[in-house]
């Protein structure tokens, strides 16, 4: 068992054994270690490497990395709180992180506009191949793929519009709609014949226009690269996390039971809704952790990590370590709503340890509006009916984003 298993972070006493070891914390720096033996980011221990291939081996059949959903707790157990995966075949390297605090740190004290790295793919794709059907980006290609300048001001743009919880709240009716009637097909016409639409509506009060109508009227590029970015990055993550609920609903009945109670209260703090939705982005995120790309030099539980180091946080481990939630592998919804002073409750835990919309100003710009999509569907469907599930768990095959593996084995018994 490694150092931080044996003694956690926030530690009230110290050992004389430890007296020569201290937190070294300043603006930019965090070092659980003597701060005259750093080490250098190439001693940060993992999986041994190999010329030209690196540790690719380990991730083949029969490797010790091959079952990527375990991959975060293999890294963990056996390498302890920071682990390096060498890059290759021009890859870059990774640096793994799963204390909370160090993470906090760095993501804290990045710069104005942190690095985000992850699609470079759809950045080619936007700024090349999309020439050929005519479509130009000339300034910015959107949040997902931009950094630096481009993406500031492209975020402080759309910010106005997606942040207002005024103007989410306006799609409460059509998303409710939406869940009732389950079918909801998007594509480039419909975009379209929107836009025709709201342009119909100027006349209307500010207050009472969406965001589509909002980013319209400030940049009609803006609200159409807006518009497909939330296609993108918008379906997929909330149908995950609205399956994942709804499966751990159906597995703990009488979870699903309670929750049923608020709804038909019809009260309108759905507390314990958010508690049920919040337990399942713990238990099944859509994805694995937090990835940035450092823009200054990090001293990390005794290493030193350099500039332009591409560092992954691993939330998705962190979210199930009995140290910062008791009983980790239950679908405890009640953790989020008790009181302080309750075991089980969400704030015992390092508020980097779960961080299922990112951190800081690369947060998900979306939170809002998925929030209110889950809450929507999750709620009209425990109203209406009473879920049960057959067959083994659903699996997961990471990605880009966690994917749920169907068949889906619902039952839906009316109430």
């Amino acid at each position: 068992m490694h150092a931080l298993k044996r003694f956690p972070f926030y530690l009230e006493t110290i050992s004389n054994e430890l007296s020569s070891v201290r937190l070294i914390s300043t603006a930019n720096s965090i070092s659980y270690s003597n701060e005259n033996n750093l080490k250098s980011w190439k001693e940060i221990p993992g999986p041994t490497s190999l010329p030209i291939i690196g540790q690719m081996l380990h991730f083949l059949p029969g490797g010790m990395l091959h079952d990527y959903n375990k991959l975060q707790e293999i890294l963990y157990n056996k390498y302890g709180p920071i682990v390096k995966l060498d890059g290759s075949l021009g890859s870059s390297t990774l640096i793994f992180l799963f204390e909370p605090e160090a993470a906090f740190h760095i993501f804290r004290n990045e710069n104005w506009a942190p690095v985000r790295p992850g699609f470079q793919s759809l950045e080619y794709f936007k700024k090349h191949h999309s020439r050929k059907s005519g479509t130009v980006f000339n300034e910015s290609t959107g949040l997902l793929t931009e950094h630096g300048e481009t993406w500031r001001k492209f975020r402080s743009v759309v910010n106005p519009a997606l942040l207002q919880p005024k103007s989410i709240k306006l799609y409460r009716d059509t998303l409710t709609e939406v869940a009732e009637d389950m079918v909801k097909r998007l594509n480039e016409y419909f975009i379209n014949k929107a836009i025709q639409n709201l342009k119909k509506r100027k006349e209307l009060p500010l207050e009472e226009k969406g965001v589509l109508e909002k980013l319209l009227e400030i940049d009609h590029k803006v609200a159409v690269i807006m518009a497909s970015d939330m296609l993108f990055a918008g379906i997929d993550t909330t149908a995950h996390s609205v399956i994942a609920t709804l499966f751990l609903l159906a597995r703990n009945p009488e979870k699903q039971k309670k929750l049923r109670e608020e709804i038909m209260s019809k009260q309108e703090k759905q507390t314990y809704l958010k508690g049920c939705i919040k337990e399942a982005m713990r238990l099944m995120p859509v994805v694995g952790g937090n990835f940035r790309q450092i823009t200054k030099e990090y001293n990390v539980l005794g290493y030193k990590i350099p500039k332009d180091t591409f560092v992954v946080v691993g939330n998705q481990y962190m979210s199930l370590m009995e140290q910062y939630f008791p009983q980790p592998s239950e679908f405890i919804p009640e953790r989020w709503i008790v009181d302080k002073d309750d075991p089980l409750y969400y704030g015992n835990a390092h508020p980097f340890a779960y961080r299922p919309f990112g951190f800081g100003v690369r947060s998900c710009i979306g939170r809002r509006i998925a929030e209110l999509e889950i809450e929507t569907f999750v709620s009209k469907v425990i109203e209406s009916f009473h879920l049960e599930w057959f067959g083994p768990s659903l699996k997961v095959r990471p990605a880009t984003i966690n994917y749920l593996i169907g068949p889906y084995n619902f039952i839906f018994k009316d109430v």
